[in-house]
């Protein structure tokens, strides 16, 4: 079975900096674009970062120069590094991986939050 398990939430103060991991299995990694998405309270979820199977990136404006997405095929793991944290931020963080003509995967999920 598929499987997106996210992990490196947590509660941390503005200027402050997380590590997201994204560990996947049964899907052939290196096939698949992965992305970070994240839904706030009260808002739609939407696009934070994305890595193609290639290594080409792309970011939501709101977080260019703060955030890194990564990933290691070798460990099937994609990272969101997370820099200069703002209130802002606080959002459920979730895992996505696309590949064309197939079904989107979905992880279950981690919560960051961003306050004093």
């Amino acid at each position: 079975q598929v499987q997106l398990v996210e992990s490196g939430g947590g509660l941390v103060q503005p200027g402050g900096s997380l590590r997201l991991s994204c560990a996947a299995s049964g899907i052939i990694f290196s096939f698949y674009a992965m992305g970070w998405y994240r839904q706030a309270p009260g808002k739609q979820r939407e696009l934070v970062a994305a890595i193609s199977s290639l290594g080409s990136t792309n970011y939501a404006d709101s977080v260019k120069g703060r955030f890194t997405i990564s990933r290691d095929n070798a460990k099937n793991t994609v990272y969101l590094q997370m820099n200069s944290l703002k209130p802002e931020d606080t959002a459920v963080y979730y895992c996505n991986a696309k590949r064309l003509q197939h079904p989107d995967y979905w992880g279950q999920g981690t919560q960051v939050t961003v306050s004093s």
